[in-house]
């Protein structure tokens, strides 16, 4: 296969789970704009709850990860029965995981009060928090399912399940939420009940779709064996869990940024925000390339054709970069006017198109290192791709936006000169490492 047509296949891969991830956040959109009618406090409690929500939930989103390297690279020799065997041992694992979780979270309720919140707001997001956190549950129940199809190449079949989900959770969310079609109107409340049933009957329909489809049929020996390996949910968790705490890593980096941003003060804080949407679009849509890279870089490793797993991994950054340097092209030249849609406040907006010049600079090395955390996922490399996350975000790239910030009063710019340093660094390091392994094993297997 020519580079050319390694991209074709990666875009044809991509594009379902680039589909699904802009699918995801456009509901989160609508989500906040009907809370936002009912009210502010609504809405700052649904900004309070989600928080929690997501910082805890990104963590069980990558451990379930961990099967989609291991079932490509099963189904790159036609072992239908391993593919089988590692999504029963998949779906024990993320369940297990999905529960404790759960748990945490319902700790968290009780301990939501240290952090100063305002009561009316506090009062407001412990029962919503509530709610979406049972539905943590069901949407683990899809991750297994999702992962597993995507392995298989299949990324269509989970992208199909995800918008009729999508297009459920915005339909109840105004029936609930505004009391629509007889229903007593529930406010915030409607969003939380709306988001659980929308994943309930997503997770479900995911996983009877594939349990009882024909064309899974050769997967379901493997699928049905009773015993239970330790070596497999071993292997699972090797690789589930550092990918987890990658998620954590960049998810905590970018909360932890939006707090400095809050101590410069109101206006800083919403023009951070605004131009964290609009990264966060991109950044999703990339992370799709990721998934792609995943799939393929597994797929080779179990032929062992580590040229065509090299060409694999080029053609990813390859089309990441190139998708990422037209989003930033965009950010540069609507760095006005994108701002002008969430607020109409000049001084908010001329400091969120100062901050997205600084985005559309590191939008090319965001989509560099999801793609290489993807990529080497495929190769089953996780460990030091997470102490890099770590390094790159927490050890560089976050004390240096505080210097910047307020030590030599660059303010919200100085914040965001250091998310592009540790996004660069991770970036360089990933690629480097990418790099290294590849050349290690094709030097191994020449030799073999």
């Amino acid at each position: 296969m020519s580079y050319k047509e390694h991209i074709k296949k990666n875009i044809s891969l991509a594009l379902p789970v680039m589909l699904s991830q802009m699918g995801q956040v456009l509901v989160g959109v609508a989500d906040s704009v009907m809370v936002g009618r009912v009210g502010v406090e609504p809405l700052a409690a649904s900004s309070l709850a989600n928080s929690l929500f997501y910082f805890i939930f990104m963590f069980g989103v990558g451990v379930s990860y961990a099967i989609t390297p291991l079932v490509a690279k099963a189904d790159s020799i036609d072992d239908h029965r391993e593919s089988g065997v590692l999504l029963r041992h998949g779906l024990l694992t993320n369940m297990v995981v999905a529960l404790v979780l759960f748990l945490l979270l319902m700790l968290a309720t009780r301990l939501i009060h240290l952090l100063k919140q305002p009561e009316t707001v506090i009062v407001l997001s412990v029962p919503y928090l509530i709610v979406i956190s049972v539905s943590l549950l069901p949407f683990m129940l899809f991750q297994t399912f999702r992962q597993f199809c995507e392995g298989l190449s299949l990324t269509k079949v989970p992208m199909y399940f995800t918008i009729a989900a999508n297009v459920i959770n915005i339909m109840l969310n105004y029936i609930l939420i505004f009391g629509k079609l007889g229903f007593e109107p529930m406010g915030l409340m409607g969003a939380g009940w709306a988001t659980l049933i929308a994943r309930l009957l997503m997770g479900a329909g995911m996983a009877l779709y594939v349990i009882y489809a024909k064309r899974f049929k050769h997967y379901r020996e493997g699928f049905a064996t009773i015993k239970i390996k330790v070596e497999r949910l071993k292997k699972l968790l090797e690789l589930g869990i550092p990918t987890g705490m990658q998620f954590i890593f960049e998810v905590g980096a970018f909360a932890a940024a939006a707090i400095m941003a809050g101590w410069l003060g109101t206006e800083p804080l919403a023009a951070h925000q605004i131009a964290i949407n609009l990264s966060s679009l991109s950044y999703m849509m990339a992370s799709g390339i990721s998934a792609a890279a995943t799939v393929r870089v597994g797929n080779q490793m179990g032929r062992r054709d580590i040229p065509m797993l090299i060409k694999a991994g080029r053609s990813s950054f390859v089309l990441a970069a190139s998708f990422m340097t037209i989003c930033g092209i965009t950010f540069i030249t609507g760095k006005e006017l994108l701002p002008s849609f969430y607020v109409d406040e000049a001084s908010v907006i001329n400091i969120a198109a100062s901050l997205l010049v600084i985005a559309a600079f590191f939008q090319v090395s965001d989509g560099l290192q999801v793609v290489g955390l993807g990529a080497l996922r495929g190769m089953e490399d996780v460990k030091i791709p997470t102490v890099i996350t770590l390094f790159a975000y927490w050890v560089v790239g976050l004390p240096m936006g505080y210097l910047l910030g307020f030590h030599w009063h660059l303010g919200i710019e100085g914040i965001w000169y250091g998310l592009l340093t540790g996004l660069s660094l991770s970036a360089i390091m990933l690629l480097l490492r990418f790099h290294f392994l590849t050349q290690k094993k094709l030097s191994y297997f020449s030799k073999v």
